[in-house]
């Protein structure tokens, strides 16, 4: 490995750990030559995971996208980040599982409500509405009819 600092290509690794939970490798190098230290990370690189849009276009599956969808969905709500970085973990760990390199749009949102249901009602019927789009309020009054059927203890 090339030292970033004078370019010497003869790097020792001085320090080796695992990082995002066993699925990357940090390690601590020093410069042979000059002695600078550096960190490089070490991961497997996946096949990419291509979404088919509603509307027939494709583009590369986003965890930050899904990511963002579902923080936007949780504002004010009493939601960890941890939680909803567990449930796009869990998503892209049940797509790629599935052993398909593409993947439909609607089923990756299906599945983010599906799991966001268990966590937030609320942040769910939000999700929802913008995801399935409702035209008018009996749409929406239809959706929370269909929660109150799965937990009528609300």
């Amino acid at each position: 490995m090339r030292c970033p600092a004078c370019q010497y290509n003869g790097t020792k690794v001085v320090d080796s750990r695992p990082v995002d939970d066993n699925k990357a490798i940090r390690r601590r190098r020093e410069c042979e030559d000059c002695g600078f230290r550096f960190t490089t990370f070490e991961k497997v690189e996946e096949t990419p995971l291509i979404l088919v849009k509603k509307d027939g276009s494709r583009e590369e599956f986003s965890r930050e996208k899904v990511l963002r969808g579902l923080i936007r969905a949780c504002e004010k709500r009493p939601v960890a980040l941890d939680q909803l970085e567990d449930i796009v973990f869990s998503i892209e760990k049940e797509l790629r599982r599935a052993g398909n390199s593409e993947v439909k749009s609607e089923e990756v949102g299906e599945k983010v409500m599906d799991k966001l249901a268990k966590v937030d009602e609320v942040a769910y019927v939000r999700f929802a509405s913008v995801y399935r789009q409702f035209k008018d309020i009996t749409v929406f009054i239809d959706e929370l009819k269909e929660i109150l059927k799965k937990n009528p203890t609300l």
